[in-house]
């Protein structure tokens, strides 16, 4: 487990040169003056059509500092893993700030609601997706995530990184993007993932889990650690283009099965029990047969075989991201959220034949064949 995060100057115990002087930055970060002005314009909103405020800023800034050096001002933040001091502004007021651009799509209060949500992300391919949105919107200030995994070559497809994160960990890669744009967060690392001796620690404290881990089991654990606590699970799959997006509902009902019953009643000793060839089945059936595309129907059984993995694509990864941070913010809002499996198709709503009849029964052809094949 790892709690890294960057280091906050104590002005009561250390002076800014002392602070420079101590850390030596390799890069200092201080626009205070910039943030001062989007703080003027966010609290003057009538300066969008009154072009000529540069009296009216002088005056909020002076007033604002109080005549001390905007140095002084606000808060200084060293982030060990770039060597970069940047100046932000006090929590409230950055937290203001950067989400000034959100109201009214989300209130004030729902705003605070949403930043108040609690999430446990485990698996950060797709997962990352969604604690980076999540984050972006200035929801959920407290986040667990959890992945074993270093960045492959073959994951920059579709996580936002670039080719210097090769060999990097996928948890320090969203911690340190969370709290460069946040360092008021507070985030805990699960480094080596979710095992049978943290799962209780890691879902401690969590109002919601969002499951995006590859192993079948782990997934089965999770859910029942979750439906035990009364804490809602989000999993989106990527298909194709597009994403299947599913919410259980635990803290509604404790006694729902998993998976909202697609696999029946199942239990840890049930699928310890299943035989290798029988997995592609039950993971079909976990993420929504009747939703797979023609294209994933063709990959799915050249895995192992043509090609090394099951294809996704970064335009899904994004589309899950979108999907999860929707989800999260509806259930810290109270508001409702269908319970059942959702199909977000790019190609039904963009491609013009996509519900021609020919192309309707090509393509029920091939799932039909697809789902027989599986043994469903």
């Amino acid at each position: 487990m790892t709690t890294a995060r960057p280091e906050h100057l104590d002005r009561a115990k250390e002076s800014l040169a002392g602070f420079k002087d101590r850390l030596k930055p390799a890069k200092v970060i201080d626009r205070y003056d910039l943030l001062l002005e989007d703080l003027s314009l966010i609290r003057n909103p009538r300066f969008k059509f009154e072009k000529d405020h540069a009296e009216a800023l002088e005056a909020f800034m002076r007033e604002y500092s109080a005549g001390k050096p905007l140095e002084e001002a606000g808060e200084w933040f060293y982030f060990p893993w770039n060597g970069t001091l940047a100046h932000y502004l006090p929590a409230d007021e950055h937290q203001e700030v950067r989400t000034a651009r959100n109201r009214q799509i989300i209130t004030k209060e729902e705003q605070e609601r949403f930043y108040s949500l609690k999430v446990a992300y485990a698996g950060l391919s797709v997962g990352s997706h969604g604690a980076m949105t999540v984050a972006l919107m200035g929801g959920a200030r407290r986040i667990k995530i959890a992945d074993p995994d270093e960045v492959s070559a073959s994951n920059f497809n579709r996580i936002r990184s670039d080719f210097l994160s090769l060999g990097r960990k996928k948890t320090d890669l969203v911690r340190e993007y969370v709290y460069q744009l946040n360092p008021y967060a507070e985030v805990e690392s699960f480094d080596q993932g979710v095992t049978m001796e943290n799962i209780s620690h890691f879902l401690d404290g969590a109002d919601v889990l969002v499951e995006e881990t590859d192993n079948l089991e782990m997934k089965i654990r999770l859910r029942l650690a979750a439906r035990e606590r009364g804490i809602p699970v989000v999993m989106a799959t990527d298909n194709g283009d597009g994403i299947i997006i599913e919410t259980e509902r635990f803290d509604l009902d404790k006694d729902r099965q998993l998976f909202n019953g697609v696999i029946g009643d199942v239990t840890l000793d049930m699928f310890q029990s299943f035989v290798p060839s029988d997995l592609p089945k039950l993971a079909t059936r976990i993420a929504g047969p009747d939703f797979v595309t023609e294209r994933m129907m063709v990959s799915l059984p050249q895995v192992g075989r043509e090609i090394y993995s099951w294809p996704q694509l970064g335009d899904a990864a994004t589309l899950s991201g979108v999907a999860i941070a929707f989800i999260l913010k509806r259930l810290a809002l109270g508001e409702p959220v269908t319970e059942e499996k959702r199909e977000i198709s790019l190609d039904a709503i963009l491609d013009p034949n996509y519900y021609a009849p020919s192309v309707q029964a090509q393509r029920e052809g091939m799932r039909k064949k697809f789902l027989s094949a599986l043994g469903l």
